[in-house]
Order: structure tokens, then C-alpha cells, then sequence
């Protein structure tokens, strides 16, 4: 949802992804919640849209991660985690406070504790029954817990680089997330199918569709893109003549994947189905990546704007659906262009204000902090030189 990565982040196809994700996104959400209403089915998997969120994020910041590494450059963590919480922190302190301070703001049921949510741990510990407001945030803990570990790893991993080290870590990571949502799938939810409906779906969220460790196959995705793009250019340069194939082939394993996930909630999809659908959408970021494909000519206006304010959007557009639906949903209903207007409108609006008047002065803030952190240093330095040269 956040993440900015370097230069491939200017790049028009990912503009095009991540202004289709956020759209899926907020489309899915008003289709769970009320608001805009049907839009030829494919409002039942804007879930999907996340996993292309995480698969971009695993791309941009992998390729910020890795590129000083494989420089052979020391990394610099303290930047990169100060960059994250300009970045992250702002805008979500100033949603979360609204939530908290204004429960009419609330699209559905409770909050959790506090907190959970400044320790991102919401995904881990949250009540899926009647603590469902500002539960979207269960994604953007995922990421965090990524931002969090990922340097760390690819530290490790590039003190001794080995491609079979990588593969292993990486088949390593797809097993696990598969071998538990298995486990829990027998576990916990085959001996609730055909019972409570109500406690299936709960125990869906909680236990196989929220945990960081159900939902890592995207974020890998990405990360083995970003590995390939910084580690072997020629290679990366021989798939840019193939960007094409590449998006029509993502376009039907994604499409395979929605097919299997006819059955959200199934054995087979629940084991399969997310490595599956990641490597499809693995396959767009491919294209969208690179610079001589459809995606990079297509131009589709407003999808660079989308693409700058889709944080800002991601963290307000259920509390809009909810005060619209609560303030004139009635009058609105059965309207038609109208009412999908008047929805898009105020979620534009509402995410337009908090881009503008807190997002982005927190990243000019960033550029001058981090900037001026360097200068400082080096100042430090030459006045000890004078000095040791005075002596």
C-alpha cells in the first residue's frame, strides 16, 4: 500500500498496478460493506488486490534493500527505518486517532486495543467477530513485520552470496506458508464446515487469511523480482523483450487463480492458491516493470495520481463508505451513476486531504531530515580534522 521504492517506482507500469490495486481494493471493501454495489463480479476478489500490493511492495523495497548490497556497499539500516516511519507513521497515526477519538467513524463493529494497533500486531491478535473496524490495517502490519525483518535477512544472506542459499530460503518460505495454512485449515476450520457459519468465517480471518506467516508468498514474489533485476541485469534485460508474453501469461494465471478461489475458503485454494495467485501477479509486476512492454506505453489518465495517493486511500476509504452509507446512503441507493459518484467522490476527496495536508509534508520533512543528517556528519568530521591537525 505504501511502499516507494527508487527508480523503478517512477516507472508507468507499476503506476497502472498499483492504481488497479487500490481500485480493486476500495471496490472489494464497498462490496463487503455496502456502498457502490456490483460491478460484474469482479468486486467479490478485490481481496486479490492486496497480494498485487504486497507483491509490489516485495519488488520496490527489495530493490532499495538489495542494490547496496550488491554493490557491495555497507546498508544502511537506521536510514531505511527512518525512510519507513516517515513514510507509514503520519498518515496512519492521524486515521487511527480518528477512529479512536470518533466512533462514528467505524464502518463495522469494535476496535482493537490500542495497543495492537501501534504495535502492528492487529493481524496477529485481532477478534474477527465484533472487532472488525480499521481491520484492513491487518495488511499493512504484514508489511511492517516485512520492513521489519527483510534487511535483516538479505544482510545475512548477501555476507556470503549463494543462489542455492537463496532458492533454499525462498522454497523454504512457500512450504511453510502452505504446511500451516494446511494445518490449520484441518485444524480449525474442517471441523466447523457445514456448522456456524458466522465462526468459520472468523476463524478464516484469524487463523489463515491474517497472520504474517499465512501471507508471505507475495512479498517473497516481489523479492525474487528484485533479486533478478539487481543481481542479473542481463538476465532481467533479456526478459524486457518479453514483457508481453509476460502480462498475458500473468493475466491467465490470475485468472486460474480466481477460478480456484471460487471457493475462498476451501482446502485446495487455502494450501495452493496464494502461491499461485502471487506468481501470476508476480508476472504483471514483471511487465510493469519493464520499460518496452504494453504497460509501459499504456497511459491511463489519473493512474499516476492513484498510484501517489493510494496509501492515503487505502487507510481512509472504509470510514468514507461508512459516513456516506450513515449520512445519505438511503437516498442515494438504487441511483445508479449517481451514487457510484457520490461514494467516489468523497473517497477521492477524503484521501486527496490526507495525502496532501499530512502525507506528503511528512516526506518533504523526511528529505530534509535524512539529508541533513549526512551534512551534519560530515561536518563533524572535518571540524575533529581541523582540530586533530591543530594539535
Amino acid at each position: 500500500m505504501d511502499a516507494k521504492g527508487d527508480d523503478v517506482n517512477r516507472l508507468p507500469g507499476l503506476d497502472v498496478l498499483r492504481a488497479m490495486a487500490i481500485v480493486w481494493v476500495m471496490i472489494f471493501h464497498s462490496y463487503i460493506i455496502g456502498g457502490w454495489g456490483h460491478f460484474g463480479g469482479i468486486e467479490q476478489n478485490g481481496w486479490m488486490g492486496v497480494d498485487l500490493f504486497f507483491v509490489l511492495s516485495g519488488f520496490l523495497i527489495g530493490s532499495q534493500v538489495l542494490k547496496p548490497l550488491a554493490e557491495g556497499r555497507s546498508f544502511e539500516f537506521a536510514d531505511f527505518y527512518q525512510r519507513r516511519a516517515f513514510r507509514i507513521l503520519p498518515a496512519y497515526l492521524v486515521v487511527l486517532a480518528a477512529y479512536f477519538i470518533w466512533p462514528s467513524v467505524r464502518e463495522q463493529g469494535e476496535l482493537q486495543p490500542l495497543w495492537q494497533f501501534l504495535t502492528f500486531t492487529v493481524n496477529l491478535l485481532i477478534d474477527a467477530k465484533d472487532h472488525l473496524a480499521f481491520s484492513h490495517v491487518w495488511s499493512l502490519c504484514v508489511e511492517e513485520h516485512f520492513y521489519l525483518l527483510f534487511p535483516l535477512l538479505a544482510w545475512w544472506l548477501a555476507r556470503r552470496p549463494s543462489m542455492r542459499r537463496f532458492v533454499l530460503v525462498c522454497t523454504a518460505v512457500v512450504l511453510a506458508g502452505m504446511a500451516v495454512r494446511g494445518v490449520m485449515w484441518v485444524r480449525e476450520l474442517a471441523p466447523l464446515a457445514g456448522l456456524d457459519q458466522n465462526s468459520y468465517g472468523k476463524t478464516f480471518l484469524e487463523r489463515i487469511y491474517y497472520p504474517t506467516w499465512s501471507r508471505l508468498e507475495g512479498l517473497l514474489m516481489g523479492v525474487m523480482l528484485a533479486t533478478a533485476r539487481v543481481y542479473r541485469p542481463v538476465l532481467w534485460s533479456r526478459w524486457g523483450r518479453h514483457a508481453n508474453g509476460f502480462l498475458l501469461a500473468g493475466v491467465a494465471v490470475v485468472g486460474g487463480a480466481i477460478m480456484l478461489f471460487r471457493d475462498r475458503t476451501g482446502f485446495i485454494p487455502t494450501v495452493v492458491g496464494y502461491p499461485l495467485l502471487s506468481f501470476g501477479l508476480g508476472l504483471l509486476v514483471l511487465a510493469g516493470a519493464q520499460t518496452s512492454g504494453v504497460l509501459a506505453r499504456l497511459r491511463v489518465p489519473g493512474a499516476g495520481w492513484l498510484a501517489a495517493v493510494s496509501y492515503s486511500l487505502y487507510l481512509s476509504h472504509k470510514a468514507v463508505f461508512h459516513l456516506v452509507e450513515s449520512a445519505v446512503g438511503e437516498q442515494l441507493d438504487g441511483h445508479g451513476l449517481l451514487t457510484f459518484a457520490a461514494y467516489a467522490s468523497a473517497v477521492l476527496g477524503v484521501g486527496a486531504l490526507l495525502h496532501y495536508s499530512v502525507e506528503r509534508p511528512f516526506l518533504k520533512l523526511r528529505t530534509r531530515v535524512l539529508h541533513q543528517a549526512p551534512a551534519a556528519a560530515h561536518a563533524s568530521g572535518m571540524m575533529a580534522g581541523a582540530g586533530r591537525d591543530a594539535a
